[in-house]
């Protein structure tokens, strides 16, 4: 991650919210294109343990985040502190241009 300009993420954002009135529609641009847009699933390691990621999702805090699953466990982990795998999956540039509207 970490290899767009502030260019293409600032294109992408634009692509995202582009009918968008408030912080909420944005926020809902970025998550359709994130939703769409990233490979599902994958697997990822959390704390050394491995996890599948099957699903992203708004909290109620307005944050996207991962749908994290081991066997019958799950967990939603903040999409941006989520350690994805090397390499990424297709669609993770999405991930990048949420964090850069984030701020």
């Amino acid at each position: 991650m970490g290899t767009l300009g502030r260019a293409e993420l600032e294109a992408m954002i634009e692509e995202a919210t582009v009918d968008a009135y408030n912080e909420g529609e944005q926020l809902t641009g970025l998550f359709t294109l994130l939703e769409e847009c990233l490979d599902l699933p994958f697997t990822t390691a959390i704390l050394g343990v491995e996890v599948t990621v099957h699903g992203v999702g708004l909290a109620p805090d307005g944050r996207i985040v991962a749908l994290c699953s081991r066997g019958r466990v799950q967990q939603s982990i903040g999409i941006l502190e989520l350690p994805l795998p090397s390499p990424a999956p297709e669609g993770a540039e999405w991930i990048e241009a949420y964090r850069h509207w984030v701020g």
